[in-house]
């Protein structure tokens, strides 16, 4: 086990972009990411890899685990996006083991592969706060194959049961300005679907707002976030790292 400090708070987006990068630079073939605050059940991992090992074709890139709460209630906050317009035989391919296509996943419990992380790059350090998941995740699933995998059962050990829409607070702001960053990155969506999520994201934003019992801090939140987003884009995920100490080592190829 190794134990990567760093001598900055790079959030929960520059943590698993210092993690991620370690892992590839020994020379991983797979990676498993996980929140800190997520058990998994004693075969999670197992049916990850079983799924992955008994796809038809090719090996999925991507492979997630079906989140519930503390309660045993499926988490609201992490479930996977199914892939819109699968095809018919990725749908039946996928049902082979158990499992279904999705086109994004969560950090909670997702296990990939590190050879196309080496190919499409970290998750962006410098988010800090929300959005990476979704970034990375569908960043590497353009184009290739992710599953949702029911057999492998995490628990996501959050402080409430509570979905996506749910009032952050002043923490919105990072909320609306990585989603802006994201939806000017060419990278992750092509460009109809950056339009269904953007219309989908407006409308959780709406219904944040209407729940909200702040909705000051939420509009400050809103328009700070704007500015940032429509001003800036995200730094390079090694120059963050590396002004929290640690330097990303080169990535090695998987044996």
């Amino acid at each position: 086990m190794r134990l990567a400090e760093l001598a900055r708070n790079t959030g929960g987006a520059g943590g698993f972009a210092c993690g991620l990068a370690l892992a590839l630079a020994a020379a991983a073939d797979l990676v498993w990411l996980m929140d800190d605050d997520t058990v998994p059940g004693p075969d999670a991992l197992r049916a990850l890899l079983d799924a992955r090992e008994r796809l038809p074709g090719p090996p999925p890139v991507l492979v997630a685990s079906r989140v519930l709460w503390t309660d045993g209630r499926a988490h609201p906050m992490n479930t996977p996006r199914a892939k819109p317009f699968a095809s018919r035989a990725e749908r039946v391919a996928a049902a082979t083991v158990g499992c279904v296509p999705i086109r994004s996943a969560s950090f909670v419990s997702v296990l990939v592969d590190a050879g196309v992380c080496r190919q499409r790059g970290l998750p962006q350090a410098d988010y800090f706060l929300w959005n990476d998941d979704f970034e990375f995740t569908t960043r590497l699933l353009r184009g290739t194959t992710g599953l949702l995998c029911p057999a492998s059962v995490v628990t996501h050990k959050t402080a409430a049961f509570a979905a996506t829409d749910t009032d952050p607070g002043e923490r919105f702001f990072y909320e609306v300005r990585n989603k802006i960053w994201m939806l000017k990155t060419r990278a992750p969506l092509a460009p109809f679907e950056r339009v269904l999520y953007a219309g989908s994201t407006l409308r959780r934003w709406a219904r944040t707002f209407a729940r909200s019992r702040d909705r000051g801090t939420l509009g400050r939140s809103l328009i700070s976030g704007v500015a940032a987003g429509v001003r800036t884009g995200p730094r390079p995920t090694g120059q963050v790292l590396e002004e929290a100490g640690v330097r990303v080592p080169e990535a090695q190829p998987g044996g």
